[in-house]
């Protein structure tokens, strides 16, 4: 049984994270000076390597919890982590934008 508190919170916290990746990876691609689709491409693997990382810690929590490596569904499919929201895209763009210019 899903517990609603507890399901807000983890949301939150994916949100956080996600919003934080995509911040630094715009840092980084303005840092490097990345124009276009190099950019983009820097968001992209920051996604996909933010969603890998939570998918591991996830996976090493259950593990932990009941020593089976796991059992039960967390997560109804890969989407949930991989796309990182509208408020992430922004952040990466708005950061991008900052640390190019500077």
């Amino acid at each position: 049984q899903i517990y609603a508190p507890n399901l807000q919170h983890n949301t939150s916290s994916l949100t956080n994270i996600k919003f934080t990746s995509a911040a630094l990876a715009g840092a980084a691609a303005g840092i490097l000076g990345l124009q276009n689709v190099p950019g983009f491409a820097l968001f992209v693997v920051a996604c996909i390597w933010t969603g890998i990382c939570i998918q591991l810690k996830i996976n090493s929590d259950l593990r932990g919890k009941n020593g089976s490596g796991g059992g039960g569904k967390v997560l109804e499919n890969w989407w949930d982590v991989l796309l990182p929201g509208q408020d992430a895209g922004f952040a990466f763009v708005l950061v991008w934008t900052l640390f190019y210019g500077m």
